[in-house]
């Protein structure tokens, strides 16, 4: 069981998506929830973001009602975790700027297949975040994820120049290299 007052992103994290499994429904974490939990917490995002794994998935707040949780708005709070909330922003295909060839990492928690973003792809949703939205925390959270993961840097490389912007991946691996 999971102590919602207590948890953080990756503890619920795996309590969701395995009791979400086990009824069917799949998901892939991704957002800045992947952030926290690839940098052990040194991030932390207030919210986690899972897309479905189907566009016809079908009884998801009931689901998420027997787990204790409530929907308001496009939010689902739990009354014991005032400090994280879950959310459904969409369903596969799963994309990442133009990339809709993203394949998330399979982890076993407790006999349940969960899916998550690559570390790879968390940096390139965060790199995504700074090319459309102009937001530079998303560029810090890359690099941050970059400190603690391996990455396969030629994958962001050719994910920046297809996004039009080669700029940010020579960006990205000066300030990696003024950490050093």
């Amino acid at each position: 069981m999971i102590d919602f007052k207590t948890c953080n992103e990756e503890e619920l994290w795996k309590y969701v998506a395995v009791e979400l499994k086990k009824k069917g429904i799949d998901t892939i974490l991704v957002g800045g929830a992947v952030v926290a939990i690839y940098t052990d917490g040194l991030y932390q995002s207030g919210d986690l973001d899972f897309v479905l794994g189907s566009m016809f998935t079908k009884g998801l707040e009931e689901a998420m009602n027997s787990l204790g949780f409530v929907k308001k708005s496009r939010h689902y709070i739990h009354p014991e975790c005032s400090h994280l909330f879950v959310e459904f922003p969409g369903s596969i295909p799963l994309g990442i700027g133009e990339d809709t060839s993203i394949e998330p990492e399979e982890i076993e928690e407790g006999g349940v297949i969960i899916k998550i973003y690559s570390p790879t792809d968390c940096v390139k949703d965060r790199l995504a975040t700074y090319i459309h939205f102009k937001d530079r925390d998303g560029l810090d959270q890359a690099i941050m994820v970059t400190d603690k993961c391996d990455i396969n840097f030629e994958s962001v490389k050719n994910w920046c120049e297809n996004e039009g912007r080669p700029d940010i991946f020579e960006e990205l691996i000066e300030l990696i290299k003024k950490k050093k």
